[in-house]
This record gives C-alpha cells, structure tokens and sequence, in this order.
C-alpha cells in the first residue's frame, strides 16, 4: 500500500501543470461537441501491455500519451471499498487468491499485480479512489462495469470534484436508468451499450433514440454489420451523439480489431472502421498504435 501512496504523490507532482489546466474537461468538451472530427482514444484497462492491467502505472502511461478515456472495472470488497478490478476475483491479476467480496480492502492491497505473462510486480490493485485522485483533470474516466455501484462511486466523485469527468455505461432500460439519474443533481455522463448479438438490442436501442434527450453517445458491439447496426449509427450520429466502437478482438466489428491492424496496415482497419461507422470514440488495446494512426490524418492532437 505505501508504494501506491508514493506512486501516486509523484505522478501527482509530476502533472501539475496539465491538472491546472483540466484536459479532462476539454475531453468532456469534445465529446458533447456533434460537429469535432476528434477521434476520441479510450484506453482499455490502461496500457496492460507494458504494465498490470488497471494499475495506477498503467493508467499514467495512458494519460501521459494522450488517450482521452481511461475505461477500467469496479468490483466491492468485504469492507465495502470500491476496487479498480475486472474481475470477482483476485485469482488472476493478482498474487493472491479468493472472491473479492469474501476479502477486505488492506488485505487486497498486500497481494500483487501480475502482468498479463502471469509474472507477479511490485504494484497494487488500487482503489477507486486512489485511481481517481490520480486522474482527476487529466482524463476522462470511463467506469464499464460497475453501474451497480453507481450510488456508492458518484458519492465518491462529489467528494473527490471529478464527476464532471466520469462517464458510466451500462446495458439497463432507458426508465431504469433515468430514475437512478435523477436522484442526483449532480450526475455523471451516461452512455448505453447496444450489443447486437443480444436479442434486446433493438428494443433498448428505440427507447433511447425516441427520447427527447440523448444521451452523449452510443457504444455498438456487433458481429455482423447488417443495415440495422447500420442504420443505428446513422441514427445516433443524426441525433446529435456520438458512436463509440471497439477494436478489443477479433470476434467482433467483423475482425476490424487491434491485431489486425497491428500485424497489417492501421489505415485498412481504422480507416476502414471510421468510414464505415462514422465513429468518434474507440475503445483501444493498442493506444499508442491508434493516437499514431489518427494523428497521421489529423483526427487527434
């Protein structure tokens, strides 16, 4: 745990100058913005493959690159402390063992991350606090799952000043989320996941694009890009919001994926992916490969 505090105060220290200036709410800026032609780069997990997934370092990576959106994970301990983890358990991106609602938050914190090679590091699972202190005006954060704890994280973000710069997804009905929403006046981005190999896609797709408010974008995961997934976009573009895609594997966007364009030509699967979709937000594995792409035709600073 001391060597979290200690990471965490030097990169604090190190970013001064970019915290008085608040990128993240330039970020949130773009994203409300219908007319930029800004590509904006979510990272996936941090840069996970030069440090542990969803580790204070993997996230400072990012930022320092100049991704936009960090996308991590929310799980709740024994103690009822908000974690930076993707999955139940600490089984596989840590040194120890057991379901994380089973473990109390300091004993988390003396096992280790290990790398996605399975070696053990000398970093901690941080809390959601601690990610947040570090990210605070620097980034977007975009929480993917944890809406559940949406009570428990916007109490944190009030207290902390960073709600304006959170954005949270989700799969739930428009109603549901609506009524979770207006709870709070100060309320953080919200943004619907439509997964079309899922029967209910197009049924949650119409109650959001129906609604007099949109939300400030769409994430679409698909297998096949039909005229409907099309259509969607359109849709949602013509409305004001913004497309959000993945290029995570190779299973979905009909393979337009990360390795594919890391093995082959960026510009035949990036390019490729933003003609077709009219997309404004990726969801990336390969940050860096991705803000070299669109920086190359001048879609990101």
């Amino acid at each position: 745990m001391k060597k979290v505090f200690i990471f965490l105060a030097v990169a604090l220290l190190s970013v001064s100058s970019l915290s008085a200036r608040n990128h993240a709410k330039e970020i949130v800026a773009e994203i409300k913005n219908p007319k930029s032609k800004t590509v904006l780069v979510a990272s996936h997990r941090g840069d996970w493959r030069n440090y542990p997934e969803n580790s204070l370092a993997a996230m400072e990576s990012v930022i320092k690159m100049g991704v936009d959106i960090l996308e991590l994970d929310l799980a709740l301990t024994k103690d009822s402390v908000l974690v930076v983890c993707h999955d139940r358990t600490i089984d596989r991106t840590t040194t120890g063992k057991g379901l994380i609602k089973n473990i109390t938050a300091d004993s988390i914190a003396r096992c280790f991350l290990k790398t996605g090679h399975n070696v053990a590091t000398s970093h901690n699972m941080p809390t959601l606090r601690e990610a947040l202190l570090l990210c605070k005006d620097r980034i977007v954060v975009n929480i993917d799952k944890g809406y559940q704890y949406y009570d428990l994280v916007i109490k944190l973000t009030d207290e902390l000043g960073v709600t304006d710069q959170m954005l949270i997804k989700g799969n739930k009905p428009r109603k549901q989320v609506r009524k979770k929403l207006s709870a709070y006046p100060h309320k953080m981005l919200y943004m619907p996941i439509i997964s079309y190999y899922k029967k209910d896609a197009e049924s949650l797709f119409d109650s959001y694009i129906k609604a007099k408010k949109q939300p400030v974008a769409y994430e679409f995961v698909w297998k096949d890009f039909s005229p409907t997934v099309q259509d969607a976009m359109k849709q949602v573009i013509a409305s004001g919001s913004k497309v959000w895609v993945n290029t995570l594997w190779p299973s979905f966007n009909c393979g337009l994926c990360d390795d594919a364009a890391f093995d082959g030509d960026p510009a035949k699967i990036y390019g490729r992916l933003l003609e077709e979709t009219g997309a404004t937000m990726i969801q990336t594995d390969r940050p860096q490969l991705l803000l070299d792409y669109l920086r190359s035709i001048g879609r990101h600073k």
